[in-house]
């Protein structure tokens, strides 16, 4: 056995070992890489798309029978990124993190014709609406491609909107020149990530396709939730110390004014709560008897009535507190969107 597998290593071609050995050493180089399909994909537009990653990746193409050596005799104990080599694939190395990564190669897909003999990844569609065709023998090729098609003030139309096909079924070669023809492009093509192998994690994609507006709005909801159940509870924070300081005021005060604690800081508000429950007797009183009032204090009544009409009541001390609360909260959210954004990309 050791001599077939020596037989068999002689045999190797020097230009693969050295593949097998660049191949390495990227993976050691950088701390994130990723297996992704090329197939379908021309070779010019492969190119665009290695000169467009430049700056944040390295896209290598290779056999994936090198790839698979490569990856099994790796030092960082990948070989199980193996799983995930299929069909023409490349790897492709990056120092960002994985959710950049994939959402970076998905917004790189374009647009692009669909070919004869190729499944339909999904119903497609013709929408009602003119042409730039006039008539002539499109006309009759729109309709045995079972597009629907008419005439229409001297253009073809297409009359009404219609599956053509639907999903898994094989597009013929009428149906797909003509959709071309018609500037429908069904498929998106680029570099379809598989894996992505980091610190001895693998994820894929169904773990990196986030709902990046609905993440955020999770975390500043449970922010906001966390920072309230904070307050409520006295749960002294550096993020809500500041409100509940203030909001210990406010109650403190409010206890004072309620027990009539004569204390300097609440003299004023103890004064005024005096002055108005003293209007408020004088009020009811004189209501039931006029003569029970000398003029002096009639004449206070009816300042205080003319105030109260002309002035807006103040805000309680507790809807202040409340608004530092917001505050608060909204810094928090802020906060919390620019390192979720610079996470996510």
């Amino acid at each position: 056995m050791m001599e077939e597998e020596l037989h068999h290593s002689e045999h190797i071609p020097q230009w693969k070992k050295q593949e097998i050995e660049d191949i390495k050493a990227l993976i050691e180089k950088y701390p994130l890489f990723g297996i992704v399909g090329v197939g379908g994909i021309p070779a010019k537009q492969l190119q665009a798309m290695r000169r467009e990653l430049k700056d944040v990746a390295v896209l290598k193409v290779c056999r994936n029978t090198l790839v698979n050596r490569a990856l099994e005799s790796s030092s960082k104990d990948c070989s199980e990124m193996i799983d995930y080599l299929n069909q023409q694939c490349a790897l492709i190395f990056t120092n960002e993190n994985p959710f950049k990564l994939y959402k970076l190669l998905e917004q790189s897909k374009t647009p692009s014709p669909i070919k004869a003999g190729a499944i339909a990844p999904q119903d497609i569609k013709v929408e009602k609406g003119p042409t730039s065709f006039p008539p002539g023998p499109i006309l009759g090729d729109l309709q045995s491609a079972g597009i629907p098609a008419s005439i229409d003030g001297g253009k073809v139309v297409v009359s009404e909107n219609k599956v053509v096909t639907e999903e898994g079924n094989v597009v013929s070669q009428n149906l797909a020149s003509m959709l071309a023809r018609l500037e429908i492009f069904p498929i998106e093509v680029g570099l379809d990530l598989h894996a992505v192998f980091e610190d001895g994690s693998i994820f894929t994609p169904d773990v990196l396709a986030i709902d990046n507006d609905k993440y955020f709005s999770d975390i500043a909801a449970a922010s906001r939730q966390a920072f309230n159940l904070a307050v409520n509870v006295a749960y002294p924070t550096t993020a809500t110390i500041s409100t509940l300081i203030s909001k210990a005021s406010s109650e403190a005060m409010n206890l004072g004014i309620n027990a009539t604690v004569l204390e300097p800081e609440i003299m004023d508000s103890l004064l005024g709560k005096a002055h108005s429950q003293m209007i408020s007797l004088a009020s009811a009183v004189s209501a039931n008897n006029e003569d029970a009032v000398d003029e002096d204090l009639k004449s206070v009544l009816g300042a205080a009535a003319q105030s109260a009409a002309a002035t807006v009541e103040e805000q309680p001390a507790e809807e202040a507190a409340e608004e530092e609360v917001e505050e608060e909260e909204e810094d928090a959210e802020e906060g919390g969107m620019a390192g979720l954004g610079a996470l996510f990309g």
